[in-house]
């Protein structure tokens, strides 16, 4: 890895941790119909336990994105192929995407990101470039499970975001659509399915994750 490359991705670190991140495609808005003018006004539709909860989950998601970025920083460090170091690129610019729109969402609810938020980056750094190491079928195939496991999750959010929240809903949709995309695309890339026991303890590690950031 050249200089250029380490000062790159040095500042892509600090940008997930602190929050300063930058996005190459606008917040995704609602689009049902009369919707937008819902959008405008979501913050004062929601009542002081909706908008906890709403920021809760963001919260959430957006520490999911930090790890995003730790992930896939890991696995182009961990591959010597130029293919996959470009694909993990790309897909860890769509995370930045979602680091944006979820650190924006959270200033909207007037809340904050995770005070954990270098914990988490750290952590996962680690765990991928474990991954990484284990070949790039092996890289790629927990890349999938991955994104996978934070779409189902995402699917749990939008059952229990508040029916009015229409602002957070399309952020989280389209978040899941990308990460399907993800899955599939690691999957094509010639992925190998993840064995059951590490599968079993990245939902745990998950759960510890999503119940602390909740809060924390």
């Amino acid at each position: 890895m050249t200089l250029d490359e380490v000062i790159s991705e040095f500042d892509r670190g600090l940008r997930s941790m602190t929050g300063v991140s930058r996005m190459s495609r606008p917040i995704p808005e609602a689009t049902m119909s009369g919707a937008q003018d819902d959008v405008l006004s979501d913050e004062s539709q929601l009542t002081e336990k909706e908008r906890a909860h709403s920021a809760g989950l963001m919260r959430v998601n957006h520490v999911g994105e930090v790890c995003a970025q730790a992930l896939y920083q890991a696995q182009k460090l961990a591959t010597q192929s130029p293919e996959l170091k470009a694909s993990f690129e790309q897909a860890a610019r769509e995370e930045e995407d979602h680091l944006a729109w979820t650190s924006k969402r959270l200033q909207d609810l007037e809340s904050r990101p995770s005070l954990l938020n270098p914990l988490w980056y750290a952590g996962s750094l680690a765990i991928g470039f474990v991954a990484g190491r284990f070949g790039d079928r092996a890289s790629l195939g927990f890349m999938a499970e991955t994104e996978r496991q934070v779409e189902q999750h995402l699917d749990g959010h939008m059952k229990t975001l508040p029916a009015n929240d229409h602002a957070s809903r399309a952020i989280v949709e389209q978040m899941r659509l990308d990460e399907s995309a993800h899955a599939a695309a690691a999957i094509g890339a010639g992925g190998s399915e993840v064995p059951f026991p590490v599968r079993a303890l990245m939902r745990a590690a998950s759960k510890v994750m999503t119940r602390t950031a909740y809060y924390i």
